[in-house]
């Protein structure tokens, strides 16, 4: 479907496209893009993906830049000049950066060719990921009147898909949906008191690697453990981890060095990794869109695959429970956004697009609230547009030269204990120097020149105050951003009516991913089809319920033959064909109706069963 997704683009058509979890979506705007004059606006809800793209964009010798929270004034000025006199092809922002001043200013300045919309079911109050800065994009809109959107997402239900357009203003209807049904992926449920037991088993029998997706940070750690204690290569991931430990595990696992990772939900998104033989739910996801995604990270290569949840008698209950402690009363919450202002001494009417440093551990003992209470309070805040929270952070250290070649060609010969790290830096990083900000690594800096990492820094931080270079250190903390300027806790709009919409809304998710749990008398694909929209009969014929409907169905031919064997010289009474054939007397029963109905047998008036004439 990517072909006609992308000459509607290029006929300057508003377009939605749903392609499922590893389906190709970035290609139907990256391909417009290039073949247009300008560059291409992506509207991207996370720090991650952006970098992942234009990491991938980079690598292909094409120009693409990023803005987003945690990146300072300098920088984001730089990037911006690049975007309007430069070669960039597309400009990466979070939905937040439209609302300023800044961005709405250069961005007017610039030839946007294409606006590419990423995740678009943030947009939708009825999503299961909203965003209520997703909803400035249609006021950005009308500044750029006669350039196409194209929105993109792997989820989306009936609902979600008409708000999307509404909310986009697209001027006619115009959705293409590849069909949500992974031919090559096997679902199934099954109930297990000893889940680690089983989850061993899984592994065991299905070779390749995996995932396994558990909730707490704790249990990744505890799984991974199991595992490894019974011989399966595997480790654990996190986003409480450093960026450093984070990228070495992932990079393991990707290499095939690591077969198995147990993961909160914080690994997968943006990860390309096609050979993922098997994902495993130890515990429940909260919805079925955010299992579909993390399933449908297996089996990317169209071979045969695995998706497999993994329940006990207490989970749906704690499911039930999660959903209910995810929504704090509006005091609760209220006194978190006065104790964030406190924590960093902010005025009211201040810090709009602010960023700082954010230990929610420290943060909740400083003000004594209960962790959890905490945590959800920030979510709902950031669900109401006031912050924004990325848990999971990196920003390496930055570094770009402020004097002309000449200039600092003197001042080498000034200070000539700089003069070698000054031509490492050069060397290691090139031109581009002058011009824009440069990620660097202190510590490959320091084992090139032989010198300690933190006297590279001290050097650095010298020719900063020098005023020679500008030099940004690395942030590996988790990032808190104020989104709206700050707000005296009895003027803050906080939306109770969408507050209780939202509650309600992940009641009926959750119910419907019980739902989908419980249920044993349908194949499992058509049942996430339908939640879908998509109305198929087609069967998938490899998921939990087809197998044993397989299974049942040669039981009963075998049945059938042995049947017609024992009738084929006299008839018999029905005691006897049961008796003769053991095993499973009901089933020797049904079989025996059906043919009935079927002809293929008749009752004589003796009570005994005859071949049918």
């Amino acid at each position: 479907m990517q072909e006609e997704i992308i000459h509607s683009v290029l006929g300057g058509t508003d377009t939605l496209a749903l392609l499922p979890t590893g389906g190709g979506k970035s290609i139907c705007f990256q391909i417009p893009a290039m073949a247009r004059e300008g560059i291409c606006l992506v509207i991207s809800p996370l720090i991650a993906l952006m970098k992942d793209q234009v990491g991938q964009l980079k690598r292909r010798g094409i120009s693409a830049v990023a803005i987003y929270s945690g990146m300072s004034k300098r920088e984001i000025d730089i990037t911006l000049d690049n975007c309007k006199f430069g070669n960039v092809k597309f400009l990466y922002v979070s939905p937040e950066r439209l609302k300023t001043e800044l961005f709405l200013a250069r961005a007017m300045q610039m030839q946007i060719s294409l606006l590419a919309i990423d995740e678009a079911h943030c947009i939708s109050q009825w999503g299961y990921d909203f965003r209520p800065p997703y909803l400035e994009i249609a006021q950005f809109r009308e500044l750029i009147p006669q350039i196409p959107c194209i929105a993109l997402t792997a989820t989306a239900t009936e609902e979600v898909k008409e708000d999307i357009q509404e909310k986009l203003e697209f001027k006619n209807p115009n959705v293409f949906q590849k069909s949500f049904a992974r031919a090559n992926l096997s679902y199934s449920v099954k109930y297990e008191e000893s889940k680690e037991v089983k989850v061993v088993d899984i592994f065991r029998k299905v070779a390749g690697t995996g995932i396994v997706y558990v909730r707490s940070r704790r249990r990744t750690r505890e799984i991974a453990e199991y595992l490894q204690k019974n011989q399966i290569n595997a480790d654990f991931y996190h986003a409480g981890l450093s960026n450093e430990i984070r990228a070495k595990k992932q990079d393991d696992w990707i290499q095939n060095r690591t077969r198995v990772i147990v993961s909160t939900n914080a690994f997968g998104m943006g990860i390309d990794k096609p050979d993922v033989r098997m994902v495993v739910h130890l515990d429940l996801p909260v919805t079925l869109e955010a299992y579909y995604q993390e399933a449908g990270r297996a089996g990317r290569d169209e071979r045969l695959a695995f998706a497999t949840v993994l329940f006990s008698k207490l989970d749906i209950e704690d499911l039930q429970k999660r959903v209910r402690t995810s929504y704090p009363s509006i005091e609760e919450i209220k006194r978190v956004y006065q104790s964030l202002a406190n924590f960093y001494k902010i005025a009211v009417g201040s810090n709009l697009l602010a960023t700082y440093d954010f230990d929610l551990e420290r943060f909740a003992k400083t003000y004594e609230l209960d962790y959890s209470v905490a945590y959800h309070s920030l979510k709902r805040l950031e669900e109401q547009g006031f912050i924004q929270l990325n848990q999971s952070y990196y920003n390496p250290s930055k570094l770009m030269f402020l004097v002309q070649k000449e200039q600092l060609y003197q001042f080498q010969i000034a200070h000539e204990h700089l003069d070698p790290l000054i031509k490492l830096v050069l060397r290691a990083y090139g031109g581009s120097l002058f011009n824009n900000l440069v990620s660097i690594s202190e510590k490959q800096l320091a084992q090139h020149i032989r010198l300690t990492e933190k006297l590279i820094v001290q050097q650095l931080d010298f020719l900063h105050k020098s005023e020679i270079l500008h030099y940004e250190k690395r942030k590996d903390k988790p990032q808190l951003t104020f989104t709206t300027e700050r707000y005296a806790i009895q003027n803050l709009p906080f939306d109770k009516k969408g507050f209780e919409m939202r509650r309600n809304r992940d009641v009926s998710k959750m119910e419907e991913v019980a739902s989908y749990i419980m249920h044993q008398r349908r194949c499992r694909t058509l049942l996430l089809l339908e939640y879908f929209g998509e109305i198929s009969d087609d069967k998938c014929g490899i998921c939990d319920f087809c197998l044993e409907q397989k299974k049942q169905k040669t039981v009963v031919i075998s049945y059938e033959r042995e049947i017609l064997d024992l009738l084929e010289h006299t008839p018999l009474p029905l005691q006897k064909i049961t008796n003769s054939i053991g095993t499973n007397p009901h089933k020797i029963l049904d079989t025996i109706r059906e043919m009935v109905e079927n002809g293929e047998l008749y009752y004589l008036e003796t009570g005994e069963v005859a071949l049918g004439k």
